[in-house]
């Protein structure tokens, strides 16, 4: 299935979709649960096979997006987690080798932006990158989980911008500082439940800009799999329900082009990841 935040009117919530509509499961479990990640966390969400008979009130494009999950205690990121990515990388000039351990970051939950809203190119700077990735969404909690168990543990997956201020980026050897300006990360447009996805190491994944593909890999080609990223997380701090681990981008980044090439006001950045969908945003100047 696939669930969502979303706002109706001037209230927040979140749902299923069935058909072309959507249930505010919010309200259907009568407040019970008050985000998404509150249940996904809960056992009621291993009976979520019961909603597909439930009836939605509002259609699609009657709501407005919210980053899937809105507000989540942890966004960890992965870096340079395709070979691909890694070379174009070195081949820009840039010293860096490939990692034995699975090489992260954090996000905070204000960088997020979701489907249909715009991405926002901070005045300080003009080089607003695109990065798109698969996105995995916790359910279960855990300490040091076992690669063998970890994805039992995955709620759903879903799409992410991790859209990046180079020059912010390359202040210093960490690069947090150009990943986490404000309505910068594209997240959505919704979750889809792992069990829809058995695997999740063999899946299209494709940018574009203007309807030009600048993105094409599929994400077998993560250097660090799903499983192994899981379990280093995991051993640093606890995942919770609502955890969100965006998995790193392939080659076709924007800067590593001749000349470099950047998102402006008025462009459109498309991630699509094969049975997910489509995440969409306007680039807008802050």
């Amino acid at each position: 299935m696939r669930f969502l935040s979303y706002k109706a009117g001037d209230r927040e919530t979140w749902g299923a979709i069935v058909g072309n509509g959507v249930v505010d499961l919010r309200a259907a479990f009568g407040g019970r649960f008050e985000s998404l990640a509150a249940y996904i966390g809960s056992s009621e969400y291993g009976r979520r096979g019961e909603l597909k008979l439930a009836q939605p009130e509002l259609l699609l494009s009657d709501i407005q997006f919210l980053p899937v999950i809105p507000r989540p205690e942890k966004i960890c990121c992965m870096v340079r987690n395709y070979l691909d990515h890694h070379n174009e990388v070195v081949a820009s000039g840039l010293k860096v080798e490939l990692s034995k351990f699975p090489p992260i970051f954090l996000r905070v939950w204000r960088s997020t932006t979701a489907h249909g809203q715009p991405i926002v190119r901070p005045a300080e700077s003009d080089s607003l990158d695109w990065e798109g990735e698969l996105a995995i969404i916790i359910g279960t909690p855990g300490r040091r989980i076992p690669e063998s168990n970890a994805l039992s543990h995955i709620a759903g997956y879903s799409i992410f911008n991790d859209a990046s201020v180079r020059e912010w980026q390359f202040h210093a050897k960490q690069i947090a500082s150009g990943k986490n300006f404000q309505n910068t990360g594209g997240f959505g447009p919704w979750m889809v439940s792992a069990d829809e996805i058995p695997d999740p190491e063999n899946l299209k994944l494709q940018t574009r800009l203007n309807g030009e593909i600048v993105q094409s890999s599929d994400t077998s080609h993560h250097i660090f799999k799903i499983p192994q990223i899981i379990n280093y997380c995991s051993t640093i701090f606890d995942l919770v329900a609502g955890d969100v681990i965006t998995t790193g981008t392939p080659a076709g980044v924007g800067w590593s082009q001749k000349p470099p090439r950047f998102m402006k006001a008025g462009d459109v950045v498309e991630v699509e990841i094969e049975k997910i969908g489509t995440l969409r945003n306007p680039v807008i100047d802050g």
